[in-house]
């Protein structure tokens, strides 16, 4: 019997329970894996699993049961009603709405997982032979995943939803090393289960690998403020990672300061800026038909025109905060319950080209990529991937990497230029709450921003 015959007799029994509400979800994935290190392949599978989880609201209280096996589960209904009594007299409730039944089609010309290990491994050859045919290489990395997963959405409302997607991701990345310096360089991409998207990288990745080395003999910038342009790879996980992040109604919901910060109303930034996030965006990894409480997806603005509009929720936050529905709440595998994430976030393009951004700066920096970072509440580093002088409005000399430090709310405040560009970035995964790493996207495109803190030498 599959998922979905076993989700209709499932549907049945949840009706029978006495709770406030109840949910359950049910899960086919197949996967599979390459990582190269070195010039060596390390490891190499393909698993597959099925699996569920039963989410229960009594009085208040959540309980939560996942599994392995679809056997029982009657069972494992009683077992996530009984542990959400134990913890029942909380404020727990959850944003009603009216039931879907529907079923949405992966659209996957080929599943990913189907493509033979063979096949994937001669191409990963390829890029590592391309990777060390570059000297002065330390080491590298390489790792390939892909996914396929067919899930269902059920709840005691009547809710009845199956969804399909598939996922790709290749990283790669070259370390160089010369007289004690080293240096490191990486490309990531991903996408929504097309193979054929990550053929044919063969120039990208070499140029990967001999910037690694150019960037052992850059010269180090001078620390200071600098007018800092940011590419729409940089600019996305800025976004994504510095602002995004404190727009999850849980954080505000939980934080009173965050509360204090995250105002509706309040300016945070120029007239030009547009903050949105979206999984009702086609075609991205963060997209998607309903989240995973069965709500549609939507187009959230975060920032219009400069104000603070929007954030994101689940069912649970959207009812505690009187707010509404955003489609937010999302889990990366049968084996969590769903919490508020983001999904493709980006600054909508406005009408600057590259060229005007940079004409008129004098000496500034142009940082691309990006390599790391940390954010704590309003503050954030980040290290660029790449970064170059800007010279009396040209593009001058390669940079050691810099890291970029500030307030971002300060820092949106001085974005005084965005561009014509807009590009999404699809390589990256998110992590939160131990749930990592979920397919996102986001993206920009360029911004200036003026009076920005660039630490180098």
């Amino acid at each position: 019997m599959n998922i979905s015959e076993i989700g209709h007799d499932l549907a049945d029994l949840l009706r029978k329970f006495d709770a406030d509400y109840l949910e359950a979800h049910l899960e086919e994935n197949r996967s599979s894996h390459l990582t190269y290190r070195g010039k060596e392949l390390e490891s190499m599978d393909k698993t597959s699993a099925v699996g569920g989880n039963i989410r229960a609201l009594v009085k208040g209280g959540w309980g939560f049961v996942s599994f392995n096996s679809l056997d029982n589960l009657k069972a494992k209904i009683e077992q996530a009603i009984e542990q959400a009594r134990f913890v029942s007299g909380g404020e727990a409730r959850v944003e009603p709405f009216q039931p879907v039944v529907d079923i949405v089609p992966g659209d996957i010309a080929l599943n990913p997982v189907d493509i033979p290990l063979a096949e994937k491994k001669e191409l990963l050859d390829e890029y590592n032979s391309v990777i060390w045919s570059t000297p002065k290489l330390q080491t590298s990395v390489i790792g390939y995943s892909d996914n396929y997963r067919k899930y269902l959405y059920i709840n005691s409302a009547g809710s009845f939803i199956e969804q399909e997607r598939a996922d790709v991701t290749l990283r790669t990345t070259a370390i160089a090393t010369d007289n004690g310096e080293v240096q490191q360089v990486g490309l990531s991409l991903g996408n929504r289960g097309d193979f054929n998207r990550i053929k044919n990288l063969h120039r990208q990745i070499k140029e990967m690998a001999q910037r690694a080395v150019d960037m052992l003999v850059a010269p180090h910038v001078k620390g200071g403020e600098y007018t800092v342009v940011l590419d729409p790879v940089l600019a996305g996980v800025f976004i994504h990672e510095a602002f995004g992040h404190l727009s999850e109604a849980d954080h505000v919901y939980e934080n009173p300061r965050l509360r204090e910060i995250m105002t509706i109303g309040k300016k945070f930034g120029c007239d030009e800026l547009n903050v949105v996030d979206g999984a009702a965006v086609p075609g991205l990894r963060g997209s998607y038909t309903y989240d995973d409480e069965g709500v549609p997806a939507t187009r959230t603005y975060l920032i219009r025109e400069g104000i603070l509009t929007g954030r994101l929720h689940s069912r649970e936050t959207a009812a505690r905060m009187e707010e509404n529905l955003t489609g937010n709440a999302r889990a990366i595998s049968y084996r969590f319950p769903p919490i508020v994430r983001m999904t493709n976030t980006y600054i909508e393009p406005r009408s600057t080209s590259f060229e005007e951004m940079i004409a008129d700066i004098k000496e500034g920096i142009y940082a691309r990529n990006w390599y790391g970072g940390t954010t704590s509440m309003e503050m954030f580093t980040f290290s660029a991937g790449e970064a170059y002088m800007i010279r009396n409005g040209k593009i001058a000399e390669l940079l050691r990497p810099v890291t970029l430090t500030g307030n971002v709310f300060v820092t949106l405040m001085n974005i005084d230029a965005i561009g014509n560009d807009l590009d999404m970035n699809e390589g990256g995964g998110c992590g939160k709450g131990g749930q990592s790493p979920l397919p996102v996207s986001n993206g920009s495109p360029h911004i200036r921003i003026q009076h920005c803190l660039v630490g180098g030498r």
